[in-house]
């Protein structure tokens, strides 16, 4: 698979499926031989901003770190693909201006329907006051105005959101091939 450096940014609320169309997509960039990494928000929080909180300052410090990485991987010739709540639009407009190539795709799903897929019971929590700052309840989620792709996680199959995602990828260039 030829390809340049790029970052893959998928954005929306917790449960929405990021983590499951980038990991779909990983899969096809490394069948086709694709130089490419993996910035997954919850193992990111883990590993590179370990002690951060979730105040809006802290959210943004972690973005900003995660869209450093992504910029240097992608100014390297790496794929860079990020699945991140990321939840403040200034901040990720930020990082996309700072990394040029840059794919924005936003993971839509309504709330009621993130509720029931919510196997941590964290929304429940949420909806209940238990849990704070938790994006999109108690905390904003500011949705992109203009997404590159939108796909409808509530209404897609895996396969035709993974699907919309590559044909953009295709459209611009930015890989060839399978």
């Amino acid at each position: 698979m030829q390809h340049k450096g790029f970052t893959l940014w998928l954005t929306g609320m917790s449960g929405a499926g990021k983590s499951t169309i980038s990991d779909q997509i990983m899969a096809r960039f490394r069948e086709g031989g694709a130089k490419v990494e993996l910035l997954d928000g919850d193992i990111v929080r883990t590993n590179l901003s370990q002690g951060l909180g979730f105040s809006r300052e802290d959210r943004d410090i972690n973005i900003r770190r995660i869209g450093f990485v992504a910029e240097m991987l992608s100014r390297n010739g790496v794929i860079a693909v990020v699945a991140a709540i990321s939840p403040y639009r200034a901040t990720r407009d930020e990082v996309k201006a700072k990394i040029g190539n840059f794919l924005e795709v936003f993971v839509d799903c309504p709330v009621e329907v993130l509720s029931q897929r919510d196997v941590k019971g964290l929304y429940k929590k949420a909806l209940a006051g238990e849990v704070g700052n938790f994006t999109g309840i108690s905390d904003p989620y500011e949705p992109p105005t203009n997404p590159d792709v939108t796909v409808r996680s509530d209404r897609e199959t895996l396969d035709e959101s993974v699907g919309k995602v590559w044909a953009e990828l295709l459209r611009r260039g930015w890989v060839e091939g399978a």
